[in-house]
């Protein structure tokens, strides 16, 4: 059958047999189906909102002479979906002390580049945290041995993934809970009859403020696990009373 063009013909194509099957009109009902909207993840090409949401952080070192403020702020995706999701999307860090800006500013660059990237971000963490100081490090507030500066901001970094659900942290079982609590209380009871003699006492009043305020046993070493002051000695064997860990298994 001849068919005559009256019009220029400007491209052509070959229709093949399978191309007419999947061009079969759909039918009625399932041309009632609402429209699927886009589900957007997070990638460099997503634009700044004018508002974002976000966290700020306080740093006391003993290495620096002011105190260090880390703001992080998130974008939220696919907000009032069940697909919402929020993620980091700059960070920024302030202080007085001047002495350490240039690095300061590199860093938020680097890391607020990273967040926005996409992708699987909390890498950034564990490098963070396994910077160290040849200075050498120093004990927070709680007993958590942090080993450098940058490491505690890793920690902070940690600690804000955690609250917006970007990193979840294993759950403790309730027979661990449980063994925890049992070996506390008897380490502190057994302390308790040391404790009466006047000379312990004295000495156990000079030690660290930094592992009293922690709740822990004044002397406690540090746990390899959890880096906190909370490793004491229990029927001859090295215990953590933070996170339950043992060396005799």
């Amino acid at each position: 059958m001849a068919i005559k063009i009256d019009k220029k013909i400007t491209g052509y194509n070959v229709v093949k047999p399978e191309d007419k099957v999947a061009a079969t009109p759909v039918t009625a009902a399932a041309s009632k189906e609402p429209p699927t909207a886009e589900v957007i993840q997070m990638h460099e090409s997503v634009e700044r909102p004018e508002t974002l949401v976000g966290s700020t952080f306080k740093i006391k070192s003993p290495l620096f002479e002011h105190a260090l403020y880390v703001t992080i702020n998130d974008i939220v995706l696919n907000a009032g979906t069940k697909h919402e999701l929020r993620r980091p999307f700059e960070i920024f860090i302030n202080s007085k002390n001047m002495d350490h800006f240039q690095w300061i500013v590199a860093l938020t660059r680097i890391l607020s580049a990273v967040f926005r990237k996409g992708g699987d971000v909390t890498f950034v963490v564990e490098e963070l945290k396994a910077v160290f100081d040849p200075r050498g490090g120093y004990f927070k507030a709680g007993g958590v041995y942090m080993s450098s500066i940058v490491a505690e901001i890793g920690s902070v970094v940690e600690q804000h993934m955690k609250n917006i659900g970007l990193i979840h942290d294993p759950e403790m079982d309730e027979a661990t809970r449980k063994l925890i609590a049992e070996k506390r209380a008897a380490y502190e009871q057994a302390g308790a009859k040391k404790n009466s003699d006047v000379s312990v006492a004295a000495a156990a009043a000079t030690a660290s403020s930094d592992t009293e305020s922690s709740g822990f046993p004044p002397g406690a070493a540090m746990c390899a696990k959890c880096n906190t002051q909370a490793l004491v000695l229990m029927d001859g064997c090295q215990t953590c009373l933070n996170c339950g860990y043992s060396k005799c298994g």
